[in-house]
């Protein structure tokens, strides 16, 4: 067996054993006590996390967390991992942001120099654009562990009332238009919430909250069908789109789906928006000029017309 080789078996059964001795592990392997105490340093330094402990029952053992096996990847596949990680870049924030730093800096320095000069020039040659915001969200990482650990947390929110304590279950977290999401239950409201990330102040976990899990078997896609109507008052969404109207509303992802294309290039959207968002979709429609024609809901062409007469009168 070659020295490579019983690094990586060694690393296997480290994972296995969690808490061992040099002894064993030399046994195990058949090679001196020497040879064991200097393959686990050379894991260690490069970022095995082991701790030694002295006296008559001492040993090693692996801090924190379970190490994965060793994986071979593909010089493609690498460059896929790399590639989805500059599209991730301009989020500003990740869940598992320094951990993934610390990943991928263990791979790039393991991998040829052919294959390094690969990834670089294909950071130089592709850009994934996100609106980048001025605002951070500290508890990312901790809404998300909730959200998969089914834990409720107490936060702290900065609501347009001003900043409230609420429980919430969270659901799980999104990214849209450069700002982070989370779909939640909020105790108070005993309803489905969506919370901006970046208006939470606070956040911990909630151990005296009720054993029930509301948002035990809702997931990201599905958490609106479980908000009352109260909530999600949906109305229903008639558009006309002139040609380069529906160009434009096929890079709406919500609109993608609802568009009927004519003959001529020009088309429709039919569909259900939220009542509470009325607003957004006003200034949606009025940012597309003549090249959208909102039918119905009256309240939304309503609001467009007042929106108009504002304008109006500010540059007479």
């Amino acid at each position: 067996m070659t020295r490579s080789q019983r690094l990586m078996e060694l690393l296997v059964e480290i994972n296995r054993r969690r808490r061992f001795t040099a002894g064993e592990l030399a046994e195990a392997f058949g090679v001196s006590k020497r040879t064991i105490l200097r393959d686990l340093q050379e894991l260690e330094a490069i970022g095995v996390p082991l701790y030694s402990e002295v006296g008559p029952h001492g040993g090693y053992r692996l801090v924190k967390e379970r190490l994965l096996p060793p994986i071979a990847f593909t010089e493609e596949e690498a460059a896929a991992m790399f590639l989805a990680y500059e599209s991730l870049q301009q989020l500003g924030e990740l869940p598992f942001e320094t951990e993934t730093r610390t990943a991928l800096a263990k791979f790039y320095s393991f991998m040829p120099a052919d294959a390094k000069q690969r990834i670089d020039s294909m950071r130089q040659r592709i850009a994934f654009k996100i609106p980048k915001r001025p605002v951070g969200s500290p508890h990312l990482k901790l809404l998300l562990s909730a959200s998969i650990a089914r834990q409720p947390l107490r936060i702290l929110y900065d609501s347009k009332e001003g900043a409230q304590e609420r429980t919430i279950h969270p659901v799980g977290v999104y990214a849209e238009n450069g700002f982070w999401y989370c779909p939640a239950y909020c105790r108070l409201r005993e309803d489905y919430r969506l919370f901006r990330a970046d208006r939470i102040l606070e956040a911990k976990p909630d151990e005296g909250s009720p054993s029930d899990e509301p948002s035990a078997d809702v997931h990201l896609g599905d958490w609106r069908q479980h908000a009352s109507d109260l909530f999600f008052q949906w109305v229903t969404l008639e558009v006309r789109l002139t040609r380069n109207g529906v160009r434009r509303a096929v890079a709406e992802e919500w609109m993608a789906d609802g568009i009927q294309v004519n003959e001529d290039g020009s088309g429709s959207y039919a569909g259900r928006i939220p009542k509470q968002d009325l607003s957004y979709f006003a200034c949606l429609f009025l940012s597309m000029g003549t090249d959208a024609e909102v039918i119905e809901p009256v309240e939304l062409v309503d609001d467009i017309r007042d929106r108009l007469r504002q304008l109006q009168q500010q540059y007479l």
